[in-house]
């Protein structure tokens, strides 16, 4: 019995798993820092950086445009969060909340994101609610922010956009590559296989990587 005890204290006390709490630095409208620590937030999904779509007949990167709505609301407050998981690229899953207010339900009924039921129908509601007042993404024109991941020949965009060097692991050993490099579009990084993204390339150079030729 002491064993199980020791064991789910020791759980509870790792780090890795408490629930982020601390100041917000805005990374995109679904993706934030808080107190240090990478948070995606639970059950709501928000457009790409650099995918487009029409708002008030231009067309316009809708990504950067929620993006620059969530910082005005939420940059440099104090979130408190409730872990659930980690997903593929090593971040937190949780939901979040600022001065009693839950981020995804700002967020979603702001039009600034959208319920992603793939996983939850948390803020079902609270998207149809912004659907039919026609606000933020809803008096656009876009595709799902999932679709849209589907079908663009690029692979999944950094979770940072300042950290975007891919460090990734071949038969050719450690490589970086930079965005404009030839094949810096169709490299996916798998962070479970000791790849990973880089904010410099003297990060990179530090941590072992070397340049990729083109």
């Amino acid at each position: 019995m002491w064993k199980i005890i020791l064991l789910l204290g020791l759980t509870f006390a790792n780090p890795a798993f408490a629930n982020p709490s601390g100041t917000i630095r805005v990374i995109d409208a679904d993706t934030f820092d808080i107190g240090g620590d990478r948070v995606r937030l639970f059950g709501i999904d928000a457009p790409e950086i650099g995918q487009p779509c029409v708002l008030n007949r231009q067309q316009i990167d809708c990504g950067r445009w929620a993006t620059d709505l969530v910082k005005a609301a939420f940059e440099g407050q104090t979130a408190r969060c409730n872990f659930r998981e980690f997903d593929r690229y090593g971040r937190h899953v949780a939901t979040c909340e600022v001065a009693g207010r839950d981020m995804g339900q700002v967020i979603v009924s702001a039009g600034w994101a959208i319920a992603y039921r793939r996983y939850s129908d948390l803020y079902d509601l609270d998207e149809k609610a912004a659907a039919v007042a026609g606000r933020g993404l809803w008096s656009a024109t876009m595709e799902e922010p999932e679709s849209y991941r589907a079908t663009s020949n690029a692979a999944p965009a950094a979770p940072d956009p300042a950290c975007n060097i891919k460090g990734n692991i071949s038969n050719n050993g450690r490589i970086y590559h930079r965005p404009g490099n030839r094949d810096y579009d169709r490299t996916v990084i798998n962070t479970a296989q000791g790849e990973r993204w880089f904010c410099s390339t003297a990060e990179a150079e530090a941590a072992g990587w070397r340049a990729a030729r083109n």
